[in-house]
């Protein structure tokens, strides 16, 4: 099967870490351009450039804060200028916010996680549609959560903007269809990322959620990276409109593993 991707344009925020980060490395070695989008920690970006550019791929790093609509067209724009159109975009960047019950909850921190997980997708998207629909192809790849599924005691926020992002990606694919743009939305599951770290240290955390995962293991961000690259790729190109899971069956209620 072919997933080549050589020189196709892909913009990925979030990609100075974590799935971001191997998403970015993996589409690179495929021969991706890599626009590579971060909010802070400069240093990081530099470093993922660098081990970008040794696959040979052009990379732009530019920073922004997804969740300012101005901040994300001009960064959309920025792009389509350099590099004369848009081919891929993947909205990854994202946060799970504090844990707060839903009545105790701040709600500047509720809005900051829903106006960087959703409208920022959304901003991001905007803008790359009028491109892409204009050009008669691309695709947008949303990464979600099981989450947009699996109800989260204590991250209210956080689920409501992974479930509002599905719906909204559903209803762009929908849209956008006939120009020939393919939207869709990857869901990860427990996977091993700087992110998570205190779970997967820890043994008894580790353990824990172990238990909720009938593969029995935690999942790697090169895992999900590989089908980011599958899903971006013509060889995906009839799949739109819908979202693939990758976390080894954690939406499918381990705890019923030994019947009812």
């Amino acid at each position: 099967m072919d997933i080549s991707l050589k020189g196709k344009r892909a913009l990925i925020t979030g990609a100075s870490s974590g799935l971001g980060e191997a998403i970015s490395k993996e589409l690179a070695s495929s021969g991706v351009n890599i626009g590579l989008n971060y909010h802070s920690h400069p240093e990081d970006a530099d470093r993922v450039s660098g081990e970008l550019e040794k696959t040979g791929a052009e990379v732009i790093e530019f920073r922004a804060d997804v969740s300012d609509s101005k901040q994300a067209f001009d960064m959309v724009d920025f792009f389509v200028k350099k590099w004369g159109g848009i081919d891929i975009l993947v909205n990854n960047a994202g946060i799970d916010g504090k844990h707060a019950l839903s009545w105790e909850a701040d709600l500047s921190e509720w809005e900051k996680v829903v106006k960087i997980n959703l409208f920022g997708p959304f901003y991001c998207a905007r803008e790359a549609l009028k491109h892409m629909v204009a050009q008669k192809k691309g695709v947008i790849l949303n990464i979600t959560s099981v989450h947009e599924t699996i109800p989260w005691s204590g991250y209210g926020s956080y689920t409501a903007s992974k479930a509002g992002l599905s719906m909204l990606s559903k209803t762009m694919a929908q849209e956008a269809g006939s120009s020939g743009v393919r939207v869709l939305c990857l869901a990860p599951g427990a996977i091993k990322t700087p992110i998570n770290q205190n779970v997967w240290s820890n043994p008894e955390n580790l353990n824990d959620l172990v238990s909720k995962i009938p593969f029995g293991r935690m999942g790697e961000p090169e895992e999900v990276a590989r089908v980011a690259a599958f899903l971006v790729s013509d060889a995906a190109s009839y799949i739109t409109g819908c979202t693939v899971f990758v976390d080894g069956a954690m939406k499918d209620y381990a705890n019923f593993i030994h019947g009812g």
